[in-house]
């Protein structure tokens, strides 16, 4: 590509997320906040006043957490289990009532002292990922802060593909962002690693960051064009420049289709072994999308979708039909829908416990919620059974640690089976049952798993949470929740071990799939299908063409030697 000529409307910053868009100008700027601070008479209610701001921002955030769970990833998600921690915060707490009860400071001015007396701290850090916290304590501080005022939540709404130009996108208001609308974020605050640049990414939508304060006197509606991977940014690009970036895009585009075609192909490794690739999806569009980038089938459809932004658990037939349209959009393709994981840090208000959970991590989550609530659950299968009378669709229990949980699910199924066939309606009687394993009792007892089900799928993300016994929200000891721990390798090992001696197929639906450099231990610990994303399906399955299960044998041996899960990155991404 010849390179891209200079424009007297052109500016440089960060690259931050690659792409090129062209479109109109949409200006976000953050509605200010303006707090009057006063002394106040009665602290205790003032105090109580903070309090239940604080409560509702969790449960916005919470509600947050579970949206871009189901469209970004748990991974990518888990940066608002940060913004929960912050206000779980027993220091920053006891800072605000001190403020409240000492100084007679009204809620909002006590709360907004203490922030910025965090973000001011953070800056001064050496520590360059704690100083990129900042922007998420700054939009945990203006969300209660909001609520404090009785001010709406502010809403971006874009009607046409635009381009979205302002100072910055808080985490919050990106995880939010249709890329179907938004076609780019131009910044001119920020970094390339960023939460707001690390989802603008997942999403796919391109992205300038620092860029000249001056694209703020833009007029709405002016087209630029940006370069998320060159870092650049024209305003009325001209002609010459239009045409090339036109051409990069068009060559960037070309690459992607030919990576499409050949993922349609079989993965297969150069010594003949067939990978199944499937596709970790969350909607109907996903299931759209998975076809088009190559997937073989669905490993997990992630069903909280369908309980967001309700009143009251979607209806048998309301799931009937989403299953059904997923599943008409896969054809032949199978589909391994997922039973409702609520819990932990996936939670959903009016399906909550009256109880607040001191760990909802080791909390009521997973089956363990489902069991509580057979209704739910009941209700669920029938739809799910309904719906595999036409369809090649499998069930999956989340969050099995027991051989008495997995029999009570299973009871409930042959429930609902009966309950169908009583009233004379269509299912697949033999529908395939599988569990996520994603506990280290589960992998305990694997051997007697196996003998109950049909398949296993590896959930990493969680797995490498317990078996690590860290908390993955905590970035002090975030860094040991990595599926490359040598301690969690051995679990997938004895997993697969175990799921082999029983003649199933041994499946992984962790965010590690996503990395194609660990695709050779993956396969060389004997996996036999793996369930990402559909954006890595492409990239994935090239990888495993150019492997050989030998040399993925040899080197997952070497990983499972390793003392930390950083030599065992080395490992797969060599310096120099």
């Amino acid at each position: 590509i010849s390179p891209l000529p200079d424009n007297p409307g052109q500016f440089t910053g960060i690259a931050a997320s690659p792409g090129i868009a062209i479109a109109p100008v949409v200006h976000y700027q953050l509605a200010p906040v303006s707090i009057t601070e006063y002394h106040i008479e009665n602290v205790e209610i003032e105090w109580q006043r903070l309090q239940h701001a604080i409560q509702r921002a969790k449960q916005e955030i919470t509600m947050l957490l579970s949206h871009a769970s189901v469209q970004i990833g748990d991974a990518e998600a888990a940066i608002f289990d940060a913004h929960l921690l912050f206000l779980a915060d027993p220091v920053m707490l006891d800072s605000v009532r001190r403020y409240i009860i000492e100084d007679r400071l009204n809620a909002e001015a006590a709360w907004q002292a203490v922030v910025e007396e965090v973000t001011n701290s953070y800056r001064q850090l050496e520590d360059a990922y704690l100083k990129e916290r900042v922007d998420d304590v700054v939009d945990v501080g203006r969300r209660v802060l909001r609520i404090l005022l009785g001010n709406l939540p502010t809403e971006l709404h874009i009607l046409e593909p635009s381009i979205v130009v302002g100072t910055d996108l808080t985490p919050s208001d990106t995880a939010r962002l249709d890329p179907r609308k938004v076609l780019g974020i131009c910044m001119t605050a920020g970094s390339a690693t960023s939460h707001s640049a690390i989802i603008a990414r997942t999403l796919g939508i391109p992205a300038v960051v620092g860029v000249d304060s001056q694209v703020l006197t833009v007029e709405n509606g002016a087209v630029i064009a940006l370069d998320g991977e060159g870092g650049r940014v024209w305003i009325e690009p001209e002609g010459s420049v239009l045409t090339a970036l036109e051409n990069k895009r068009q060559v960037w585009q070309t690459n992607q289709a030919e990576a499409r075609k050949k993922a349609h192909q079989p993965a297969t490794t150069r010594d003949g072994q067939r990978i199944h690739v499937f596709a970790n999806i969350g909607s109907v569009a996903d299931a759209k999308a998975a076809v088009g980038y190559g997937a073989e089938g669905v490993g997990l459809l992630r069903t909280e979708f369908l309980y967001l932004e309700q009143i009251k658990p979607p209806t048998e037939e309301e799931q009937l039909q989403v299953y059904q349209d997923i599943a008409q959009t896969l054809g032949e393709l199978p589909l391994i829908i997922r039973t409702l994981d609520v819990g932990g840090d996936k939670q959903i208000p009016y399906l909550g416990s009256t109880l607040q959970e001191t760990n909802p991590f080791l909390g009521v989550r997973g089956i363990r919620f489902c069991l509580e609530h057979p209704y739910l659950l009941k209700t669920q299968l029938r739809a799910i059974l309904r719906a595999s009378a036409k369809h090649h669709i499998k069930v999956m229990w989340p969050m099995i640690s027991t051989l008495t949980e997995l029999r009570a699910a299973k009871s409930i199924l042959n429930q609902s089976m009966a309950e169908l066939k009583k009233d004379g309606m269509e299912f697949d009687a033999k529908l395939p049952v599988g569990v996520m394993i994603e506990t280290p009792a589960a992998v305990a007892i694997a051997d007697h798993l196996a003998k109950e089900v049909d398949f296993f799928s590896i959930g990493t993300n969680d797995l490498s949470q317990y078996v690590m016994a860290c908390d993955r929200t905590n970035p002090k000891v975030a860094n040991l929740t990595d599926a490359l721990q040598p301690a969690v390798l051995r679990m997938i090992q004895q997993t697969v071990e175990a799921g082999h001696a029983a003649n199933i197929w041994v499946g992984l639906c962790g965010e590690i799939a996503a990395e194609t450099a660990v695709a050779p231990i993956l396969i060389g610990l004997g996996i036999d299908e793996l369930s990402t994303n559909p954006q890595a399906i492409a990239p994935l399955k090239q990888v495993i063409s150019q492997l050989t299960t030998t040399e993925s044998q040899v080197l997952a041996r070497v990983a499972l030697n390793q003392d930390s899960a950083s030599r065992v990155r080395e490992l797969v991404y060599p310096i120099g």
